[in-house]
């Protein structure tokens, strides 16, 4: 904290869109206020408010009171940012990378800032680039334990402490207060954050808050089949599985593979396109054209080989063909991941499919041009949380390998609990627990073993918490939930699912649709839920 004679200026923001859940935000600022009225060292802060913020006026609420600290109350999703009005009315995420940037603007004025809501700790770890001391929240928070928690932090900086004490002390008036959320505060300094990041550089890892990134559990015979398939000349490999059961990671896996095999790989994640890059066929096609010739350190020229006039497919294919693939001795591994974002793009995802499914079928030809095709390995990674609808002799989804991901068996799940080095913790008993709760899935199991291993919880309380929204699941189970609930005949089937003491037989095409959301197992014809954890909170919530 500085030590000039200048007060201390606390600008109070808060954002509560009409269409997100209530907050206590006026209690919040109001005990802010009182605290500082009554602290000893009162005269040496002010304060400002700014309420029902729009995204728009973060920076103008920033220039106008020129503060030193900057506490934010309102609503948090996760990686996808804080929520925010825009202009119209509507909800606004503004995400990590959007908020890190405008905060380096202000980087030489701003001294602190707390993120005083849910799952914010990805935009806190962005902005701590920048930023010397920010608090953002790990978990969902309830509204008492947000309250609690600036109350001290206030109360300790009215004291005359430091910024590292106020949130110790904001955590500890959370215990205090009787509510178990103590540690779902995170304090992220920069000079901490910037010697992480230094100290990963060299083994190319920049997660901030370091992760079991290492650890692979392989899922026999998925990677032999996979490992098979790729080198076969014009190959075309669909992974496919709901959201978090590691499909990135066997794509990451694969692709190490295939470097090893001297081949060349270009991937291409859907979920960093900008909007502008799926406008239309032509701009998603040459982005693609773009990102495959940086790929492979080539210049691109698509002014030397594109012509409209010969068609969009056409164009992407001759490319490919006169330029890419013959500048290139080696095969080719083309990966493209969340390739389901396509799927509502209905301007570019049909003839998009057409033109992979003629790749695939070209490399089959036994002339020169085949010859040159078979450079190329496909492979395509999407969720099946939605599903597309195509002609079969237009889509590349009924040829090649299909790989789908299952959760981790018994013997899996062992492994990940011994890599991460906790077998002695848990034991054969805390083991049982976990699978009775969680089954296999991947996500879950991680999420556990990460809040084990890191201590901020014990298996015990995670246990119990889990199907609740203090649970460190909550905002999973919310988006599987806001899933059921934007179909009724979807949410009306689950409901018998999760309330029925044996296997329940639905609609074909609904148990499709609650398997594709890994929310069910299928036995036979018959659906049960896909682990404890979702019975007990869908039935909460549906029953």
């Amino acid at each position: 904290m500085s030590t000039n004679n200048q007060a201390r200026k606390i600008l109070l923001l808060s954002a509560n869109p009409k269409d997100t859940s209530r907050l206590r935000l006026g209690e919040e600022m109001r005990e802010i206020k009182e605290g500082l009225k009554r602290a000893k060292k009162r005269d040496d802060y002010s304060i400002d408010t700014a309420e029902a913020v729009r995204y728009r006026d973060i920076h103008r609420a920033i220039l106008e009171y020129e503060p030193h600290i900057i506490h934010f109350s309102g609503h948090g999703s996760g990686e996808e940012g804080l929520v925010f009005e825009d202009e119209t009315g509507q909800t606004k995420l503004v995400d990590a990378e959007a908020l890190a940037g405008l905060f380096q603007l202000f980087a030489n004025q701003v001294e602190c800032v707390v993120l005083n809501a849910c799952y914010s700790k990805y935009q806190a770890e962005e902005i701590a680039r920048h930023i010397n001391y920010v608090v953002g929240m790990s978990q969902a928070i309830v509204d008492k334990a947000a309250v609690e928690f600036a109350v001290g932090f206030y109360d300790a900086l009215g004291a005359g402490q430091d910024y590292e004490f106020a949130y110790k002390l904001g955590c500890s008036v959370i215990r205090v207060a009787g509510i178990p959320q103590n540690l779902i505060p995170q304090l992220i300094t920069k000079k901490n954050l910037l010697s992480q990041l230094a100290s990963e550089k060299s083994s190319a890892s920049f997660d901030l808050e370091p992760r079991a990134t290492n650890i692979y559990i392989e899922r026999p015979p998925i990677e032999e089949k996979c490992y098979k398939a790729i080198l076969q000349p014009g190959a075309l490999i669909r992974i496919k599985a709901p959201q978090k059961m590691g499909k990135t990671l066997l794509l990451e896996k694969l692709l190490d593979y295939a470097r090893q095999q001297g081949y060349q790989t270009a991937k291409l994640d859907l979920k960093l396109a900008d909007s502008s890059a799926l406008a239309d066929l032509k701009t998603f096609l040459q982005w693609l054209c773009g990102n495959v010739s940086e790929s492979l350190e080539l210049e691109a020229k698509l002014d030397d080989y594109w012509q409209d006039s010969m068609g969009l497919n056409t164009s992407c294919t001759r490319y490919f063909q006169k330029y890419l693939l013959s500048n290139i001795d080696s095969p080719v591994v083309v990966a493209i991941d969340n390739f389901e974002r396509l799927f509502k793009c209905e301007n570019i995802f049909s003839e998009f499919c057409l033109l992979l499914r003629s790749w695939y079928e070209t490399a089959k030809q036994g002339d020169r041009m085949g010859k040159v095709w078979k450079k190329i390995r496909l492979v395509v990674v999407n969720s099946t949380e939605t599903y597309p609808t195509l002609d079969t002799n237009r889509s590349p989804f009924n040829v090649g390998l299909a790989i789908e991901l299952p959760e981790f068996n018994q013997k899996q799940v062992e492994e990940m609990v011994n890599q991460y080095e906790l077998d002695g913790q848990l034991g054969e008993q805390g083991l049982n627990q976990l699978m009775g709760l969680l089954g296999g899935h991947p996500y879950l199991v991680q999420e556990t073993l990460e809040n084990l291993k890191s201590q901020k919880t014990s298996l015990e309380e995670l246990l119990a918490l889990a199907p609740t929204e203090e649970g460190v699941f909550s905002h999973h189970l919310r988006e599987q939930l806001e899933c059921l609930q934007d179909d009724f005949q979807l949410e009306e089937a689950y409901k018998k699912v999760v309330t029925a003491n044996e296997p329940v037989q639905l609609n074909p095409k609904i148990t499709f649709k609650l398997h594709s959301l890994g929310l069910t197992k299928i036995i036979r014809n018959d659906c049960v839920p896909s682990c404890d954890l979702y019975r007990q909170y869908f039935l909460a919530r549906l029953g």
